[in-house]
């Protein structure tokens, strides 16, 4: 049913013909209320007004960091359709909650997020720890998530665990400041060659900003049970799995996922947003429009 009837009289026969004008993407942020205070949303929407649009796709990063890594992705989808890349409770510009959240916690601020929205049906997108909140809010209102997109999907197990336990990350605060350094050569090491320094130190940048809350969405996500969650996700699942520090745990994590269908992203390392996200746009949009 058409619900516009302005549109309806511009397509009659008595009706002037109209010249299509490209489209161009309106990039902003806005805050919206949620449990722990305001959360902070970066936007991308297309120049045509919004009778067109297709589902909107909201997007979920990795801490520690912020939406601010989605901003090259919802440019290019932000053609066709709204998105919102959110920054997590305690990180970005978002209000921080009192004590370490856990993955459902996280899930619990983005459902605030759909609620002061209205928003009545959306697809979800989550980038590393990100995909692990992503498949949580799925979980959660399972009648509002369509379909779901995991860039990476860290699914520890008990070594994993271990190894996390024995040096997490990031690195706490030191009055001294000796942290960087090794702050640094991590992000180097996983983050791979195709990231810039500039990226890096926006990084970094988002890991200081967050202060001694730094580590807690780090600590949230070893501690996933994703084998007990993820076999619960019964939505349409795309597994984009690039060459990351979680590249194993992302095909462990496919024999979990229901309804799911993978694409490999053998080109890229954890830098795949920044060095190609019109690629990965192109595979997000194609599973997304079926």
């Amino acid at each position: 049913m058409n619900r516009n009837p302005l549109r309806s009289f511009a397509r009659s026969a008595h009706a002037p013909s109209r010249i299509a004008h490209p489209v161009t993407v309106h990039l902003r942020r806005m805050y919206v209320d949620c449990r722990h205070g305001q959360l902070h949303v970066h936007t991308a929407f297309p120049s045509s007004g919004g009778f067109d649009e297709l589902t909107p796709l909201v997007c979920i990063h990795p801490a520690p960091g912020s939406g601010r890594v989605f901003r090259g992705l919802i440019a290019e989808l932000g053609r066709e359709r709204s998105a919102y890349a959110l920054d997590l409770p305690g990180y970005g510009e978002s209000d921080a909650p009192d004590s370490p959240p856990t993955v459902a916690d996280y899930a619990a601020a983005c459902v605030d997020f759909l609620d002061s929205l209205r928003l009545r049906q959306v697809d979800v997108l989550g980038y590393q720890g990100g995909s692990q909140v992503a498949a949580e809010l799925a979980l959660a209102r399972p009648e509002q998530v369509r379909r779901v997109v995991l860039l990476g999907m860290p699914a520890f197990d008990a070594g994993d665990r271990e190894q996390y336990a024995a040096r997490p990350w990031p690195l706490p605060l030191r009055d001294d400041g000796t942290q960087l350094a090794e702050e640094w050569a991590r992000l180097r090491r996983t983050r791979g060659v195709l990231a810039t320094a500039s990226s890096l130190g926006r990084e970094l940048g988002e890991s200081l900003r967050a202060g001694e809350r730094a580590g807690w969405g780090a600590a949230a996500m070893a501690a996933y049970a994703a084998g007990e969650r993820l076999p619960l996700l019964r939505r349409p699942t795309l597994l984009l799995r690039s060459r990351d520090e979680f590249a194993e745990m992302t095909a462990r994590a496919e024999g979990w996922l229901p309804e799911v269908r993978r694409a490999e992203l053998s080109g890229h390392t954890a830098a795949v947003l920044e060095s190609d996200p019109a690629e990965i746009a192109g595979l997000v949009k194609d599973f997304l429009d079926i």
